[in-house]
This record gives C-alpha cells, structure tokens and sequence, in this order.
C-alpha cells in the first residue's frame, strides 16, 4: 500500500514535468514564430480593421485599413480621404488586431509591389494629393513621376487641377522621407 503512494507520486512528478516541459516548448515555438513576423504580415490579415498610425514629426493618421503591400498601407478616412502611409515612417500603431499571414505565403509578386509601384498608381491617376514629409512639411500638388528613390511634385493649391498655369514650381522629394499621402 505504501508502495502504491510512492509510484502515484512518483507518476504525478513525472506528469507534472512533462507538462511544464511541453509548456515551455510551445513558449518558446511562439515566441520564435512571432519574432518572424512583420507589420506587413498583420497588415495582410487587417483588412477593415480601424487603425491610429504615429508617423512621428508628421503626426498621426488614422483610418480604415482598404489594403498594404511592401512599405505601404492604404488608410480611408472620414470624408472620403484615402491616405497612403509609409510603414518605414511608421512610429507605432494601435488597433491592429494580433492575427497575421505567414510570412512565406507572400507571392514574389506581392513582394515587388511596394511603395514606389502605390505611387505610380497615384500618378497615373493624376489626382491632386497632399504630401506629408517625416519631418512634418506638407506640400500640395500632383505626381509627375515616380523614380526609384524619388518623386516629382508639381506643386499647385490642394484640390485644384494640375494644369500648367497652375503649377507654380516643381519639387523632387525623396521617398525616405515620404510619411503620408492623402487624396484632394
């Protein structure tokens, strides 16, 4: 009788360490996981979620996330505006839920489309658009062209046409330094 106490406890120990065992692998297989991951990945898996985006001197941008690729997210705010934020620019952001896509099950594609490709788009498009620079600085005009560390800014008043008699100058800027870029 004495006996069987000694192996029952003897087999809750064991029971005991295996399970703190296992607790600790999958501890550290989490952690090894989530240190795989980039806000790219939980970008891809956010679609509609509501986000507040800290871009530093350039302030704070929220909306709802409509999509994202490699260095961009395409925020829609209140009023129509769609804003086009550069996640090197990014500070930190609150509301973008814990899910994310696999790192691996991005398309080489995808991977291509980053945020040079977004404001091509834009340019194309020749929509009036405000610039927002990382140091704070806004400029207002349309994307001439898109090169691949820079773009050029025909500057004119926000909202309003590009047409040549409304162009007051031109502005190269470097994309390091593009935070955020907002329609009309």
């Amino acid at each position: 009788m004495r006996w069987d106490r000694l192996f029952d406890d003897l087999d809750a120990q064991l029971l005991a360490a295996d399970a703190a065992e296992l607790g600790g692998e999958v501890s550290d297989r989490t952690r090894r996981e989530v240190a795989r991951l980039h806000l790219a990945d939980r970008a891809r898996m956010a679609p509609g979620a509501e986000v507040s985006v800290g871009v530093g001197a350039a302030g704070t941008v929220a909306g709802r996330i409509e999509r994202s690729g490699p260095g961009w997210w395409l925020l829609s705010a209140a009023g129509g505006v769609d804003q086009l934020v550069s996640t090197d620019a990014m500070t930190w952001v609150s509301g973008l839920p814990a899910l994310a896509a696999d790192p691996a099950a991005q398309s080489a594609v995808e991977g291509r489309l980053g945020l040079p490709y977004a404001l091509r788009g834009i340019a194309r498009d020749r929509s009036p658009v405000g610039v927002v620079l990382r140091d704070g600085t806004t400029c207002a005009g349309t994307i001439d062209r898109v090169g691949a560390d820079f773009l050029d800014l025909a500057e004119h008043a926000p909202g309003e046409p590009r047409r040549a008699g409304v162009v007051r100058s031109a502005r190269t800027i470097a994309l390091a330094s593009v935070a955020v870029v907002r329609s009309g």
